[in-house]
């Protein structure tokens, strides 16, 4: 079965070599206090600037899951309050998750199809940071780096905080754009749930410092002090932190990982708008996500394709939340094949209810 669920999502195919390495290398057992341990960790993240274009101020630190991201950037590097631009799902339940730690924590939700309106945006003092959800999961939107850039000059004073966790590792990130990025890697870095990535620029650091929240088990200041000797402040997911070494590895440039993926979600979209019974849910291809892909139709019609393609061996993700029954979701995520998902693409250009 060949599964384009969006998250946790098919794994690599040579993720049982990199265990079998893993055993072999000693790393189960590898204390994180240890060379072994550190070298993994300065390694890992140079291969972030190598393959994903990380700029060389940015400190790559480990988490569970980028939910724990929610968590630490309210408690630990906002100051006064966060605003949150979102459209779906995920992007409100950060938006709540952060209005408990910080109750004057405000958003604005968007539709699926509605471009950030910049220009329009009025974010007085009262916020110091701004937070993105690049890309949205539940119904495949995505923001554009261009809005993201539009709101930096907007806003230079304010600090951006970008939500990429279907993302990163598949498309083209521009850093600079932002302060702070997070990610898991059960997504694009095509490995078993269980670890978060959280990327810090200098600024952000600078602020931390001058916040100086401690005291917690996930405080910002313990985790970059640990950072600096390539340490982490708790027994971390050392396996995690290895395979994804190892995918960093084998993986092409980012920019190739890119195109590769823009190809196939073209050819996707041009399955969809020929299809009689089926329509692409987010109508703008300005913000329509290059990772994930939400496909609508009637209910009886979402609940017939997801059992044929069972039967020729494909497993189509569910819709999300309130598009349960009315959309099926498409991963369209470096791990999947090119054969892989031509299959997919051919079974959905034939289905007929």
């Amino acid at each position: 079965m060949i599964t384009f669920a969006p998250g946790p999502s098919k794994v690599y195919d040579a993720l049982p070599s990199y265990l079998q390495d893993a055993y072999t290398q000693g790393i189960l057992s590898a204390n994180h206090r240890s060379a072994v341990f550190m070298d993994l960790y300065r390694d890992t993240e140079s291969l972030f600037r190598e393959k994903l274009q990380m700029p060389a101020d940015f400190t790559l630190l480990f988490t569970s899951s980028a939910t724990e991201s929610w968590e630490i950037i309210s408690q630990s590097l906002v100051e006064k309050a966060s605003y949150h631009l979102y459209s779906g799902s995920f992007g409100k339940k950060w938006l709540e998750y952060a209005q408990y730690i910080l109750p004057a924590t405000r958003g604005l939700q968007l539709p699926a199809h509605q471009v950030i309106p910049v220009d329009q945006l009025h974010l007085g003092p009262e916020f110091d940071l701004i937070a993105v959800t690049q890309n949205e999961t539940s119904n495949a939107s995505q923001v554009p780096m261009d809005v993201l850039k539009a709101l930096g000059e907007r806003y230079p004073e304010k600090m951006i905080s970008v939500d990429t966790t279907s993302s990163m590792g598949g498309i083209v990130l521009d850093f600079t754009l932002a302060d702070v990025w997070y990610a898991s890697v059960q997504k694009c870095f095509g490995l078993p749930a269980g670890l978060g990535i959280l990327l810090l620029s200098a600024q952000a650091k600078e602020k931390v410092a001058r916040k100086g929240e401690r005291g917690r088990y996930n405080s910002l200041s313990f985790m970059l002090e640990n950072a600096e000797s390539y340490q982490t402040h708790y027994t971390p997911n050392v396996l995690g932190i290895y395979l994804l070494h190892r995918v960093l590895q084998d993986m092409d440039p980012i920019g190739q990982v890119d195109a590769r993926l823009r190809g196939r979600m073209a050819r996707l979209e041009e399955v969809i708008e020929s299809s009689p019974v089926f329509e692409l849910l987010v109508e703008n291809p300005a913000t329509r996500s290059t990772t994930v892909a939400a496909i609508a139709a009637e209910e009886q019609v979402i609940s017939a394709v997801k059992k044929a393609a069972e039967r020729e061996g494909i497993s189509l993700g569910g819709g999300y939340g309130p598009l349960k029954s009315s959309s099926f979701r498409v991963a369209n995520f470096p791990a999947i094949t090119d054969t892989e998902f031509g299959k997919m693409l051919d079974f959905l250009a034939s289905y007929r209810p």
